[in-house]
């Protein structure tokens, strides 16, 4: 069954108006970039090129279709508060692990945005991100959650769930709305420990190893909730996050406007999140929106998580570096559907978003918990959406490695060290982008 409702990893906050025009002209830009990719690497197997490394090759092979995975709805989370912002019950997608990974655990927390006003909250509880009543009862699982081995060789035969997203604040909330006949329940939080406390009932309690993952608004959720995450289990179990794109960053827009501060701001308030915000930071008598964002998230986390992002995150660009609401002219509308078509000075915009990204993760370098992989391709979550930026011949690397191997080799200890810090250069020398 189709998976188009997990294809847009964010649902921004506030329509804009020209999103029409961005979305065509970057279809456009991803189909001829799609049609390069596939003759080069034409080009590569007629001259008799290999391009898998050989510690690769044997992972590889036709895959078949993945199986559908259904849909579990948790009626019974209701008794507990946790319900979808229109009251709905909240559920997840499970494939249960085989053999060697029979009691290994990969949890996926589902990104989707954000909802920051009572307006925008109460139109998102008429979709899929805001009710389960609109969530589809199938999906198929690519990337990490594949069980595949030649595209998951590390986790393919693991207890993989992915966590619909249905509260508009990273599950991170404990509040609610009442207007006349109406209510918004904001329960991400309560969301967040209902369904681990049904997954520990499954056999996750029993697990020797699990790994938090999620794209996103679910990769900041991630961040929020590792630390908590590790604490249910014992000392013996081998636990580790790994937020995918939930890197946001606090930049000024082409108009001087801080975009995400404004969101952030809005959600900390309206859903209450505060009780899922990081002690150390409230506690240094910081504004608890500030105490939302990544870079102050990953300053107090302590256990070890690897952080995954775009140096250039197509989502950001596109709605926190140039927001319609910057009024772009058409010469940026061209860039931010499609980077090679940035001029000099706006490369040297997003060179500037870069730079404030790799602060905030530097910012955390005596963090030793805190490993990092940032490319520099035009790209938005790359770990679940899309299997070529996750694993095939034309996957980006940094430090000769592919994303898979570098999370595999992170997470099992194969590599010298246990702290990974990669960064890619400056756009357009990185030369492995898809």
């Amino acid at each position: 069954m189709a998976t188009d409702e997990l294809r847009s990893p964010l649902l921004p906050p506030r329509p804009p108006p020209h999103r029409p025009r961005r979305v065509i002209a970057a279809a456009a830009a991803w189909a001829a970039l799609s049609v390069a990719a596939a003759l080069v690497l034409l080009l590569f197997l007629v001259a008799g090129f290999d391009p898998l490394p050989s510690a690769s090759r044997r992972h590889h092979r036709l895959s078949s279709p993945p199986d559908p995975v259904e849909l579990t709805l948790m009626a019974d989370a209701h008794d507990k508060g946790a319900v979808c912002l229109d009251g709905s019950p909240p559920g997840y997608h499970m494939q249960t692990g085989s053999g060697a990974g029979s009691r290994s655990w990969l949890i996926h927390l589902q990104g989707g945005g954000w909802c920051d006003t009572v307006r925008s909250c109460s139109s998102r509880s008429m979709n899929y991100l805001g009710s389960s009543k609109f969530m589809q009862r199938q999906i198929n699982f690519t990337g990490i959650l594949s069980n595949d081995p030649a595209l998951n060789p590390d986790f393919y035969s693991w207890n993989r769930v992915l966590v619909r997203y249905c509260d508009g604040a990273s599950f991170a909330g404990d509040s609610q709305h009442e207007d006349g006949n109406s209510t918004l329940f904001f329960r991400g939080r309560r969301i967040w420990e209902a369904v681990l406390d049904e997954l520990m009932q499954k056999g996750l309690s029993q697990s020797k190893q699990a790994l938090l993952t999620g794209c996103s608004a679910g990769g900041l959720a991630t961040l929020l909730h590792c630390d908590d995450f590790r604490a249910r289990f014992p000392q013996e179990v081998t636990v580790k996050c790994f937020p995918d794109a939930g890197f946001f960053v606090d930049a000024k827009d082409l108009s001087g406007q801080r975009y995400m501060r404004s969101v952030f701001d809005g959600v900390v308030h309206l859903q209450n999140v505060t009780d899922s915000l990081p002690k150390d930071c409230l506690l240094a008598n910081k504004d608890p929106t500030e105490c939302f964002f990544p870079s102050e998230l990953i300053k107090s986390i302590r256990t070890p998580t690897f952080i995954l992002n775009s140096a250039y995150d197509s989502w950001q660009v596109q709605n926190v570096v140039v927001p319609d609401m910057s009024s772009p002219d058409e010469s940026w509308r061209r860039c931010i559907a499609n980077i090679s078509s940035c001029n000099s000075s706006q490369i040297q915009v997003l060179n500037e978003f870069r730079k404030g990204m790799v602060d905030g993760l530097e910012a955390a370098e005596d963090n030793k918990n805190c490993s990092w992989f940032v490319d520099s391709c035009f790209t938005h979550c790359q770990a679940y959406f899309d299997n070529s930026q996750w694993n095939s011949p034309v996957a980006p690397r940094l430090g000769n490695k592919t994303l898979v191997e570098t999370i595999g080799d992170w997470y099992f200890g194969r590599s010298q060290t246990q702290v990974v810090r990669e960064v890619g250069c400056q756009y357009p020398c990185y030369p492995t982008c898809n």
